[in-house]
């Protein structure tokens, strides 16, 4: 399914990610994801840990209406409206995931949907 690679030649991961993530089989991309708590409609809360904590429980949803899980994401995207809130995110995002981690990239956007402090998309093997 996927197997990560690691070089001693690149910098090495700064949080619960991997360099590279090689992989095989069907593959699926998950859009996006606000914070947004399906039985409410609204945001999971006002703090970046609660947001993060949602936008994963989203992706892992979507994940498990496809017959995956969490073990089968092989690429994320993080986008931030404040790149102050990474390490507090980064918290959070890592009890999602277990070594051998995803390949992610990290970022802070000008603005989200809605005015939420994070969106994440995923990229998942089976």
């Amino acid at each position: 399914m996927k197997k990560t690679i690691q070089s001693l030649n690149a910098p090495k991961a700064i949080g619960p990610y991997s360099q590279a993530v090689l992989s095989t089989g069907e593959v699926l991309f998950v859009s996006g994801q606000l914070p947004i708590d399906v039985t409410t409609g609204s945001f999971a809360g006002e703090d970046i840990q609660s947001q993060t904590r949602q936008s994963l429980e989203n992706i892992k949803a979507i994940l498990q209406e496809a017959g995956m899980s969490m073990d089968h994401v092989v690429k994320t995207t993080v986008l931030l409206a404040d790149i102050q809130d990474f390490k507090a995110m980064n918290e959070i995002y890592a009890q999602y995931f277990t070594a051998d981690f995803p390949a992610r990239a990290a970022f802070q956007v000008a603005a989200l949907p809605q005015g939420a402090k994070v969106e994440i998309e995923a990229v998942a093997v089976k």
